[in-house]
């Protein structure tokens, strides 16, 4: 009986291991990623930037032959990047701003040599890059296309003829949009507020919020958070073009990200507030970290010797979320971890049902 046993366990030992995959557009490797490395096949895992590769449909042989390089949509330059500076072929590394320069479609040639359309926007923004805006520094020019204004503290870059975030028609519900970062949004009379300690629920609709000297602020679990290395679940500011506070309170959105480095990925916002100074299509999301903002109820809210960032922008790395009330450091994170510190992606937007999920935090649900 023992020899039976000791060749059966022999036997099992030998069995072939089999090894998780990532499916298509599923992350396959980065900084701090412990998931498969892997892609099911026939999709090859794409490096975007130090911290992020995803599975997206290729070659082994190109992927080998571009390795070093950024994707499509990949982050290629700007202040701060230590990452790939040349893009894998075809694509091109062009100029959006300062801060940041991304992989598009143009010349077989990269982005260093003479090519005329190159050089002869050196200096402005590219398609779709910010242009202007208070307290905006980069270029104000635009690289084969008008500089429009959204609202006073974002401008940006689009084709003649457009408004910012329009889409072919005014009344659709997909579109393409703006997407920008602000902590300072406080959620409406229609949804869950909390009192200054983030948690206590405010009973009276009335109830004035913090930013116009009420008590009134944004509750702490109304944070975003990822659910898959794809999917977020979280809440904005919003303006919907042909449509009115009354269409958009509470309802929910998916994004899906058509720029950057969280193109492909999809958050879905409940919208828990109204953004008087955004423009057309444009959320705004509720993102610890993501800067004050013009009415700044986040020092009101958490007085105390914190480190909120710049204004508009916020905090520049993801170390610096310690520097924020500790309740809030979580959905900081987020923004450095899944949503890879984008920084105004494109985005293509539906209406959607609300998850569970989003609606037990903001007890508001559309009837």
């Amino acid at each position: 009986m023992l020899q039976f046993i000791l060749i059966l366990l022999i036997g099992l030992s030998n069995l072939p291991k089999t090894t998780p995959c990532a499916a298509q557009w599923d992350q396959c490797g980065g900084i701090g990623w412990t998931g498969p490395t892997t892609c099911c096949a026939p999709y090859v895992c794409t490096y975007s930037n130090d911290w992020y590769s995803q599975c997206l449909q290729g070659s082994s042989s190109s992927s080998s032959a571009n390795q070093g390089c950024s994707a499509l949509w990949g982050q290629c330059a700007g202040i701060g990047w230590t990452g790939p500076t040349t893009c894998c072929a075809p694509y091109v590394c062009t100029y959006s701003n300062d801060w940041y320069s991304q992989c598009l479609q143009g010349p077989t040639q990269p982005p260093s040599s003479s090519s005329s359309s190159s050089s002869a926007n050196l200096g402005c923004s590219a398609l779709w890059g910010q242009c202007g805006g208070i307290g905006w520094t980069g270029p104000t020019c635009c690289s084969q296309s008008i500089c429009v204004v959204t609202n006073q503290y974002y401008s940006q870059c689009l084709q003649s003829g457009t408004s910012s975030g329009s889409s072919s028609a005014s009344s659709s519900t997909i579109g393409t949009a703006t997407l920008s970062v602000d902590t300072s949004r406080q959620a409406g009379v229609t949804t869950r507020t909390c009192a200054q300690d983030g948690t206590t629920t405010i009973t009276d609709p009335n109830t004035q919020s913090g930013c116009n000297g009420g008590s009134a602020y944004m509750c702490v679990n109304q944070q975003p958070w990822n659910v898959s290395s794809t999917l977020s679940y979280g809440f904005a500011a919003a303006h919907i073009a042909g449509q009115s506070e009354a269409d958009w309170c509470c309802a929910c959105y998916s994004l899906i990200f058509t720029s950057g480095p969280v193109v492909g990925k999809e958050l879905i916002v409940q919208v828990t507030n109204t953004g008087g100074d955004l423009g057309n299509n444009h959320f705004d999301l509720q993102m610890p970290g993501g800067g004050v903002g013009l009415f700044d109820g986040c020092s009101r809210q958490f007085p105390g010797s914190y480190s909120w960032g710049q204004t508009y922008g916020g905090v520049s790395q993801r170390s610096n979320c310690s520097g924020l009330p500790a309740v809030l450091q979580t959905g900081c994170y987020w923004r450095f971890d899944w949503f890879m510190g984008a920084d105004n992606p494109t985005m293509s937007f539906k209406q959607v049902s609300c998850p569970a999920e989003l609606t037990s935090k903001t007890q508001c649900i559309r009837q």
